[in-house]
């Protein structure tokens, strides 16, 4: 059994940020698991669990959003703590015998790709720091 998952594009979940009709952590869920670098901007929605307290906090996390059907997770480039997430939440999941539809992404580019793509949207950026990205804040 594979516990990784899969990349997506940021128009898919750009697409449902914008959708009026769909509600955060109801019908889909961003996972955020930057530390400190969360500072200086997020997607709309999104919950931040720092990778470093997933672990502590995984069983609650999937008890709380068990319903909802898509989460994506997310960090500053989506290349090791938001696809680690995505796995140890997967497996957390495997070991509560929760068998159930939710699919769990992972955003391919993390927010660094995000912003760089939509930091003239703002209706896609929350608390944005445009200053700190100009200067290379990672």
């Amino acid at each position: 059994m594979s516990f990784s998952a899969p990349f997506v594009d940021s128009e898919e979940l750009a697409a449902l940020v914008r959708d009026k009709s769909k509600v955060s952590g109801q019908d889909y869920l961003v996972i955020d698991v930057r530390g400190d670098d969360f500072e200086g901007g997020h997607i709309p929605g999104v919950v931040n669990i720092p990778a470093s307290k997933l672990m502590d906090s995984a069983s609650d996390v999937i008890q709380k959003y068990s319903k909802v059907p898509v989460v994506y997770f997310h960090c500053a480039l989506s290349q090791v703590r938001g696809p680690k997430c995505a796995r140890i939440y997967n497996e957390y999941k495997a070991l509560q015998g929760i068998e159930d539809e939710q699919q769990v992404k992972v955003l391919r580019g993390g927010f660094e790709g995000w912003q760089e793509k939509y930091r003239n949207q703002k209706d896609l950026l929350e608390d944005y720091d445009e200053e700190r990205w100009d200067n290379g804040f990672l």
